[in-house]
């Protein structure tokens, strides 16, 4: 009986990310090796919540105004639907969706004790399927937040027992879901409404290649909006990618890795 290698996953990882990152690979994978340094989402907090820097940059890229109707579809843990709650600040409404009980009961504890009574009281926690959600509501939305689950490689690469399980299927079972849930973004959102896609992952499978294949299949419906215009420091803080820019550890004192595209359904 051939003895199976307990390393062999974290081989295909180590060969995976390094043909996708040659020479930077090394230096990449040491700064997802130290320690987060999370930031004060703001001052006037009821009670303090702690982001990460490029969380926060990228949830405040979502155009959204007073009186919008809002959805966050993979909302747990709760700092972008924050975000959002203090951009609305008591109007409209915010849909904060997480289909795990467990991390909604966590979303819920956030919003009660970040939010002032105000700022929480347009919020809506809820659980449904995000991948099934165009099946009950469409062209409702003026902006989604589509923070999607992803490979979530500085949690492996901290994880022995998760680089022991690695495999080159994960990040490609999870473009499927990724996929599926930016098409259901795409019908909820009314059109001239915004879509912002952001991921936790370094990979392009997760990123970038998923916002080509819903610009191919919605040709002439949906395009790619430049953050530059809104953030003019995305500039030097984020890396252009095809599609959407990619905020790296490396390069920025040890935040991200976060990618963002924004994109609008055109009317």
């Amino acid at each position: 009986m051939v003895r199976k290698n307990k390393n062999n996953g974290t081989e295909k990882f180590e060969e995976y990310y390094n043909s996708l990152y040659g020479q930077r690979w090394e230096r990449l994978k040491a700064a997802m090796l130290k320690e987060t340094k999370p930031i004060l989402l703001a001052e006037d907090m009821p009670s303090p919540y702690y982001m990460d820097k490029a969380s926060i940059i990228a949830a405040q890229l979502l155009p959204v105004e007073k009186n919008n109707i809002v959805l966050d579809m993979c909302a747990a843990p709760g700092g972008k639907t924050l975000v959002i709650a203090r951009k609305l600040n008591g109007t409209g409404k915010l849909v904060s969706n997480d289909r795990s009980a467990q991390r909604r009961n966590r979303l819920i504890g956030v919003v009660r004790d970040c939010l002032t009574p105000t700022q929480a009281s347009v919020v809506k926690i809820c659980g449904y399927d995000s991948t099934k959600w165009s099946l009950h509501e469409k062209n409702v939305y003026d902006a989604v937040l589509l923070d999607a689950p992803c490979s979530s490689e500085r949690h492996v690469v901290n994880d022995s027992k998760a680089l022991i399980q690695w495999s080159p299927a994960r990040p490609k079972q999870l473009a499927v879901q990724q996929y599926t849930m930016l098409a259901a973004a795409f019908d909820a959102v009314k059109p001239d409404g915004y879509i912002l896609y952001s991921t936790c992952s370094i990979n392009p499978l997760e990123n970038s290649m998923i916002i080509e294949r819903i610009i191919k299949k919605r040709s002439g419906r949906i395009e790619e909006t430049d953050v530059t215009s809104i953030n003019s420091d995305l500039t030097n803080l984020s890396e252009k990618q095809e599609y959407g820019r990619i905020i790296l550890p490396d390069t920025q004192n040890g935040c991200g890795p976060l990618y963002f595209c924004l994109l609008r359904r055109l009317g």
